[in-house]
């Protein structure tokens, strides 16, 4: 692993968001869902798909808040623009996916 500084750190805009719409995304190579996820006025709603249906049909992901990078280029993901990366954290089965654990302002920035 290597060290980087803070400011390399606050280069990575990493905001709360939630989902307000998810779908599966039966096009994509491995199985993923597609959401659609409010940062607030500031950054608004941004797009992207992910690999977490083992532990997630897209039914649980509405309403839930989220956290995710923002500011990296938009991805090409077969048919799918992903604009956001959605945070996770691998377990035995599959990814788990990182949130705060109280209700959050949409697009409050991580500190």
């Amino acid at each position: 692993m290597s060290a980087i500084t803070f400011d390399d750190f606050l280069k990575v805009d990493i905001r709360v968001g939630r989902v307000v719409r998810a779908e599966a995304f039966p096009e994509a190579r491995k199985p993923a869902i597609k959401m659609w996820i409010d940062f607030g006025a500031e950054i608004g709603e941004r797009k992207t798909s992910a690999q977490i249906t083992d532990h997630y049909t897209a039914g649980d992901l509405i309403g839930r808040q989220v956290i995710g990078v923002v500011n990296f280029p938009p991805r090409q993901i077969g048919p799918f623009m992903s604009e956001v990366l959605v945070l996770g954290a691998h377990d035995a089965t599959g990814v788990i996916l990182i949130a705060p654990d109280k209700e959050v302002p949409l697009g409050e920035r991580m500190c």
